[in-house]
């Protein structure tokens, strides 16, 4: 017997998918690193292409994942139906002690995963523990009734489906390997609780423990210790801030107007604040980054203050009134992100990574007959014919751009599939 077999083996089964058109089947990164293994294994890559066509018709039948192994009816073009599966290596049980141990020590790799996320510094964790969660090259191993020896367009449309199975929620994968969520929970509220158990004896035979823990480590341990507190309940309108104008002159160097903006601001943010912790799913939510002081210029400035006062933050910040107006455009588009996307220099995607960007710029457009022609300069597509651009940021989403006055401006929000990032802007013109 196995590390494995003394496990309950979990089956889940997913219903057919509807039909799909003009987008990428996965959104999520590690939805695409899935069908990356896909490509990398498969010996040719038609019959991939003709697989995702069949899963973009709605030919995979119910999906059951089970560990090692996902199976579905798969209808052919001709109508004929056949049972197509796909084998994955289990992790062995030395494995899985490595990676819960490894998740039980981070909380915040357990809210990721209750909320349905798998971020990367997880992964590359696991990985660095010896742990590989991601299948690579060779670890999607074809079965299928149609008795191909290679990825057929069964096994290829199934795997597509399952992509959109990831994107939807990584426990999927985590099955795959060999555990279902409610054991991975169990497992892991076990150790949490055998760990503050260690830590406390430790912790009292040094120090008094303090009262109470970190709200951070609460929030991402909801599922294993007790309930919070009654949140307080939601204002409807800011707090109104207080007029600093009276009868004594303000002292040298005060700017009591940019002084009551910044108060009003704060009051403004802190209802923000209060609202999105009175939101349903809030505890599942990671904490943003802090902005930089620049950019922090720029969200003020989006609020549209009085011009003397965006003049300040202009000066403050570095930017001519111009670039400020830029950024400000930007910001609206996307925050933080789309300002990053604005200010960075053009560069270029690795290899392997342009071949990706180009393999999901011809599948966003596959079924189109009206696909625009782009011109590519590193991480930049130019409409040929067009002053519209798509840019290719880091974090793999296409933001739009349109020239305007001999200078490309940001055009409108980002989005995950080029095709959908690029339509507003072209329905503009």
């Amino acid at each position: 017997m196995t590390g494995n077999d003394v496990h309950a083996r979990v089956e889940r089964t997913f219903d057919a998918l509807p039909p799909m058109r003009g987008r990428g089947f996965a959104d999520t990164w590690w939805g695409q690193a899935w069908l990356r293994a896909l490509e990398d294994t498969a010996l040719d890559g038609e019959q991939v292409k003709a697989g995702r066509r069949h899963a973009r018709a709605g030919a995979v039948g119910a999906v059951s994942v089970r560990p090692g192994r996902i199976t579905a009816l798969v209808r052919d073009r001709d109508g004929t139906r056949y049972r197509s599966d796909v084998l994955i290596q289990e992790l062995s049980g030395a494995d899985w002690d490595r990676l819960l141990d490894l998740v039980a020590d981070r909380a915040g790799h357990i809210a990721a995963l209750l909320d349905r996320d798998m971020p990367p510094h997880l992964v590359e964790d696991a990985a660095a523990a010896g742990v590989d969660l991601l299948p690579g090259i060779g670890d999607l191993e074809p079965e299928c009734a149609c008795e191909a020896w290679d990825h057929c367009p069964h096994t290829a449309a199934l795997c597509h489906q399952v992509a959109r199975l990831l994107d939807q929620d990584p426990f999927v994968l985590l099955l795959m390997r060999g555990r279902g969520e409610r054991e991975l929970l169990d497992e892991l509220q076990a150790r949490s609780v055998s760990r503050a158990a260690s830590q406390e004896m430790r912790e009292s035979a040094e120090v008094p423990a303090a009262a109470g823990i970190p709200a951070s480590e609460a929030f991402a341990a909801r599922d294993l210790i007790p309930p919070l507190p009654d949140t307080p309940p939601s204002t409807d309108t800011a707090g109104r801030p207080p007029v600093l104008t009276g009868d004594t002159p303000p002292g040298p160097g005060l700017d009591v107007g940019a002084l009551e903006f910044l108060v009003a601001d704060t009051a403004v943010r802190a209802r923000q604040l209060l609202a999105e912790a009175l939101a349903p799913g809030h505890e599942r939510t990671s904490v943003a980054d802090a902005l930089t002081v620049r950019q922090d210029a720029v969200r003020l400035a989006a609020a549209g203050p009085p011009e003397r006062i965006t003049a300040r933050l202009a000066a403050g910040c570095g930017y001519g009134r111009a670039e400020l107006a830029r950024a400000v455009r930007a910001w609206g588009h996307g925050g933080a992100a789309a300002l990053a996307v604005l200010e960075e220099e053009e560069w270029t995607p690795e290899p392997e990574d342009l071949a990706r960007v180009r393999a999901r710029l011809a599948a966003a457009w596959e079924d189109d007959d009206t696909a625009p022609r782009l011109r590519a300069t590193r991480n930049r597509w130019t409409v040929v014919g067009t002053d519209i651009q798509l840019r290719y940021g880091r974090d793999g989403r296409w933001w739009p751009y349109r020239k305007e006055g001999g200078r490309w401006e940001p055009a409108g929000p980002c989005d995950l599939d080029p095709s959908a990032a690029l339509a507003g802007v072209l329905t503009e013109e």
